[in-house]
């Protein structure tokens, strides 16, 4: 099989293509034939060694792909060659095969194709635990989305929608905006062009937003925060623009708001019965039209090299995907 293959700490340009021997399944595993692979932000910085949990080179890179179950361990039970599947790994997926735990895998939903499905885990299941377990975000209430064209972003706009929440977008561009809007933002703040803390108050009347949805990070991290309404509750997803924000402790005082850290894999770890039930609640709303996978972009693994240049670019609009030619 082919492989993208992190030799070095380096930024994604120096990765290499090659050639690698066929994985093998053992136990509770499955070997997967990748049909497409959804590429991450924080695939990025894993890449870079910048994740803040390190794996040493040489690795293959990608933790979620949508494919064709090639074999089973011993203990499999719930899938079986020929299944289509969507997995998370801890890396391997940016490969043509590649090995996932039967527990961290599931069917493919009918209503979604290969680079949907690989564009589904992370970002949906980040959003949907960063609103429902960690934010609580009830029908009525205003969310804040930065970030809100990018993979995740979009997709607590959709999410927040489902919910029955005002929704303001913030991105750095009107092509992005108008993107979010198409998901079902009900404003939209381009930051570039005015100030964000003052613009949220406006179209709040004053209030701020109930929630603060933050994959970005930076110096828009402070607005954003004095942006909150009355024990509000701001989500640090990431740090897309790199740096990380310090928070002001007089202001969560103030506002007697919350700072919540949303690390969505560690936290489906810890909690499998949780996540399986986020998954099904997610599935339900595929079903029924309220949710749909955004693949703005696909490009062949041969072609790795500008996928991640719309990543490292803040150029994404919804999601990112390599496709695999087996």
């Amino acid at each position: 099989m082919r492989a993208l293959i992190c030799k070095k700490y380096a930024p994604p340009s120096e990765l290499s293509l090659e050639q690698m021997k066929d994985p093998i399944p053992t136990k509770s595993q499955l070997l997967v034939g990748v049909k497409a692979a959804g590429i991450n932000f924080p695939d990025v910085l894993a890449i870079e060694g910048k994740y803040q949990v390190k794996t040493e080179p040489p690795f293959v890179p990608g933790n979620e792909a949508a494919g064709i179950v090639e074999a089973i361990g011993e203990d499999v039970t719930r899938f079986k060659p020929g299944d289509h599947v969507i997995v998370t790994s801890s890396g391997g997926a940016f490969a043509e095969k590649c090995i996932a735990e039967e527990s961290t895998s599931i069917a493919m939903m009918p209503e979604l194709d290969f680079a949907q499905g690989a564009g589904f885990m992370v970002t949906y299941g980040t959003s949907y635990h960063a609103l429902h377990q960690s934010a609580k975000l009830q029908e009525g209430e205003t969310i804040l989305v930065l970030g809100a064209a990018g993979g995740v972003g979009i997709t607590a706009v959709e999410i927040a929608k489902a919910k029955g929440a005002r929704v303001i977008a913030a991105a750095s561009s009107d092509d992005k905006l108008a993107f979010a809007r198409d998901a079902g933002a009900d404003e939209c703040i381009n930051y570039s062009k005015v100030p964000l803390k003052e613009t949220v108050k406006k179209l709040t009347q004053g209030k701020g937003a109930d929630v603060v949805y933050d994959p970005v990070g930076g110096s828009l991290a402070d607005e954003a925060l004095r942006a909150t309404a009355w024990h509000g509750r701001y989500l640090v997803i990431g740090f897309a623009c790199g740096d990380i924000p310090k928070f002001p402790a007089n202001i969560m005082l103030l506002k007697e708001a919350s700072v919540i850290g949303v690390w969505w894999g560690t936290w489906a770890m810890k909690n499998p019965k949780l996540h399986f039930q986020n998954l099904n609640e997610i599935a339900a709303l595929i079903k029924n039209g309220q949710l749909l996978p955004k693949i703005t972009e696909q490009y062949p693994i041969d072609d790795y090299q500008d996928a991640f240049k719309v990543i490292t670019e803040r150029r994404a609009k919804g999601k990112v995907v390599l496709t695999m030619t087996s």
